[in-house]
């Protein structure tokens, strides 16, 4: 079977999107005074450097820290080379800021980007440019540099949480999956054990004593009954769907994501399945938090209010207009199935409020905080 070969420029998983493409009109800026000069023979030169350029470039997305500077100060050797008959070359010097923001914490990005600028400098004054040069590449690269830095922090530290959140997920699992294992030990190990004694029983009673094995079976069927409820009850709590449980989860991937967790419980009973559905909701809801809000607190109250439950989820982060995305449409849902709604305010930071129907359960479990 053939394999099929696609040539990519930019990263799958780029956040990015088609904006590096955008990016290239800075590009105009070369091509004007390249076509104003309108020589040739100049285009010897221009040409393969355009080629260069557009290489290193889009290789600059795949790259990171240590390895980009090789991108940059390639870029740079293009901008040098080609200014001193170009002033459109000014743009090489953007883009070799540009990309700077990924090189690293930004004290360290800061430095480069002064040295670029340094670079710039001696290299105006050395062979006497036009303002019209060093103007834009000084004030332009300043900007954009500057800004892409300040971005390039926010996303190491979108992948840091990220990655916390994850890894405060998986311990949750390991954690999950080690309790199932000890309970189905525990409830299966005793009640598969009697259940054996009681069958073997009744297999000797059955010729002799038919009543007292037919006893013995009935028991044997009572006990199984009893051990399938039991672990129908431990799976259900392996599928964390309790709220105090989901708490507790919520607690640990803040703390993970360094931010802190203000309850308001009250202990409410709720029907097990107005349980699963706020407890789901509330674990997308904090979800959200870790990897968008970018926020260092984070509030969760559930109160009773007449014949309403309301789980409140509001955190102090970045807001803005909340989308329609699969999160929060799977809260809504969810919420939905049970007859309740959700209202999102995305004003100095999100909250997400939940109301849903009060009821009584004697199956439903108790919330704490």
């Amino acid at each position: 079977m053939k394999r099929e070969m696609r040539l990519r420029l930019l990263p799958a998983n780029s956040p990015l999107g088609w904006t590096p493409y955008g990016w290239l009109i800075y590009l105009s800026f070369f091509l004007f005074y390249a076509a104003a000069n309108n020589e040739p023979r100049h285009w010897l030169i221009d040409g393969p450097a355009l080629l260069a350029f557009l290489a290193l470039y889009f290789r600059g997305f795949w790259v990171r820290q240590t390895a980009l500077l090789a991108i940059v100060f390639g870029i740079l050797a293009i901008g040098l080379a080609l200014s001193v008959r170009n002033p459109g070359a000014s743009c090489f010097f953007i883009y070799a800021a540009a990309f700077l923001g990924e090189v690293g914490p930004p004290p360290r990005a800061f430095r480069w980007l002064l040295v670029v600028l340094g670079i710039l400098a001696v290299h105006t004054w050395a062979f006497g440019l036009s303002p019209v040069f060093w103007i834009p590449a000084a004030v332009i690269s300043l900007l954009v540099g500057g800004t892409n830095i300040h971005f390039g922090e926010m996303r190491r530290k979108d992948r840091e949480l990220i990655r916390a959140h994850q890894r405060a997920e998986e311990l949750a699992r390991v954690a999950e999956r080690e309790r199932i294992a000890r309970d189905m030990h525990d409830l299966l190990g005793h009640t598969l054990s009697v259940v054996v004694l009681k069958s073997e029983l009744a297999a000797k009673l059955a010729g002799r004593d038919p009543a007292r094995a037919a006893d013995e079976i009935r028991e044997v069927e009572q006990i199984s009954r009893e051990a399938l409820a039991a672990v129908r009850r431990a799976i259900h709590g392996y599928r964390g769907e309790r709220m105090a449980d989901e708490l507790e989860r919520s607690r640990k991937a803040l703390d993970a994501a360094g931010t802190a967790l203000d309850t308001d419980i009250e202990p409410v009973t709720l029907p097990a399945d107005t349980e699963r559905a706020l407890a789901l909701a509330l674990r997308e809801a904090i979800t959200n938090v870790v990897r968008h809000a970018r926020a260092t607190s984070c509030f969760v109250g559930l109160v009773r209010e007449g014949d309403a439950i309301r789980l409140r989820v509001e955190d102090n982060g970045v807001g803005g207009e909340l989308l329609e995305g699969a999160g929060l449409s799977g809260i809504k849902a969810r919420i939905a199935d049970v007859g309740g709604r959700v209202e999102c305010d995305g004003r100095g930071g999100t909250r997400l409020t939940m109301t849903v129907p009060a009821g009584e359960d004697r199956a439903g479990a108790r919330a704490a905080s």
